[in-house]
């Protein structure tokens, strides 16, 4: 058997981490990214102006992100929420959709969980109904795909959580990622 070759990650602060170096992290760490999706300005114009978006790789499973990401989005926002999951019937009380082309309406975002080498069929299902915004969720990252889409008129933001930038957006982030209604920067007199 092959022995696994391990790296050392050392981060600015001094603190070190050791990993196998064929590991998806440490791939991440030392890969030079180039690529720069929309700034924080432009992910809030994005979020304000959409009125609608599909959930790729949604999961009915409670224990996964995309389903807790659902649950924000639908008791959280404004949007009309659409779950693609060719396995799955219902999400979230919802009517699941086995592909984009079954929607029923072409959604502002795409919103997408599923891993980085299923990026670029996403990109070309996104650019075959017309849709203008794919948005991929943290950790995912494929920046070939993401140039592609840009090159034929998409608006990529990568490995950006949607319910994050939402609740960020709008006062509402918690430590633990919950939504707990507006933070101010204003002392109070008690």
């Amino acid at each position: 058997m092959a022995e696994t070759e391990f790296i050392t990650a050392q981060k600015a602060n001094g603190l070190s981490c050791s990993m196998p170096a064929d590991s998806p992290l440490a791939k991440l760490l030392f890969s030079q990214r180039t690529w720069v999706g929309p700034d924080a300005k432009e992910r809030l114009a994005i979020l304000r102006t959409a009125k609608s978006v599909a959930i790729v790789g949604a999961s009915p499973n409670p224990a996964r992100s995309s389903y807790f990401v659902g649950t924000y989005l639908q008791q959280s926002s404004d949007f009309r929420i659409y779950f693609v999951n060719p396995m799955a019937d219902t999400i979230l009380g919802e009517k699941a959709y086995p592909d984009l082309a079954s929607l029923p309406e072409v959604p502002d975002i795409v919103d997408v969980f599923r891993k980085p080498s299923d990026i670029p069929g996403v990109i070309d299902e996104v650019l075959a109904i017309g849709a203008k915004t794919v948005w991929m969720q943290l950790g995912i990252w494929n920046e070939e795909a993401a140039l592609y889409g840009e090159e034929h008129g998409l608006t990529v933001v990568m490995d950006r959580c949607i319910k994050i930038e939402h609740a960020r957006f709008g006062g509402g982030l918690h430590l633990m990622g919950f939504d707990t209604g507006v933070i101010t920067s204003r002392k109070y007199v008690r």
